[in-house]
């Protein structure tokens, strides 16, 4: 009311909505609230602003919890292509899109398209960040579970070390955060029956979790 529907604060109170249902797995109501702040930031910033990207990677999400794949494709390409305008090619924010699209494909089972995603969002993040910046944690896991999905586990194992390597060195070594990395090393050697290896990392998993929960 006090601004009008068309005001980018009207859609940044509808998306917090859409949030709010989303959370809730009500998706059928926070599409629409999504799709309408979509619209209102459009008109009232253009098409090509920096912010669209984050409305448009919410949407993709959305659709990606209701398995309409072929909905989120064209928003994660459009919302990479706005990042890699407004702020560059070999901008971390770049390599967030680039994760959000590769992990699309990879859900997929399109390991051939998310691979080369993968690894340009890691190159970037290494070379804006460091390699012992945690974001590329993510991506390391993204790209390991990639391989690891495909069996080819020697190429899996380093990207988990690596990732959990990093994660100590930044949180130390009883973080929360690290268990998503040992629980997929873990899974990695169970996968391959290597089970010596596998229990010991369950178990520090468990006391990490323990300890901080």
């Amino acid at each position: 009311k006090a601004k009008g529907p068309n005001h980018p604060d009207t859609a940044l109170s509808l998306k917090n909505l859409a949030a709010l249902y989303e959370s809730q797995g009500a998706y059928a109501k926070a599409a629409p609230l999504y799709l309408r702040a979509l619209s209102i930031e459009e008109k009232a910033l253009g098409p090509d602003h920096y912010d669209i990207s984050t409305s448009l990677n919410n949407l993709a999400a959305l659709y990606i919890k209701q398995a309409t794949y072929a909905k989120a494709e064209p928003l994660f390409l459009r919302a990479l292509a706005i990042r890699e305008k407004a702020k560059g090619p070999n901008h971390p924010d770049t390599a967030l899109s680039l994760n959000n699209l590769a992990r699309l494909y990879n859900s997929q089972g399109a390991y051939a398209k998310a691979e080369p995603l993968f690894l340009r969002a890691l190159s970037i993040e290494e070379k804006a960040l460091g390699p012992a910046y945690l974001l590329s944690t993510t991506t390391l896991n993204n790209l390991a579970g990639l391989y690891k999905r495909q069996g080819i586990y020697a190429k899996a194992e380093p990207l988990y070390l690596r990732s959990l390597a990093v994660l100590e060195k930044m949180l130390g070594p009883d973080h929360l955060l690290s268990t998503i990395t040992l629980y997929n090393l873990a899974v990695l050697y169970e996968s391959q029956g290597a089970y010596a290896k596998a229990e010991p990392i369950y178990l520090r998993a468990l006391a990490i979790k323990e300890k901080v929960l």
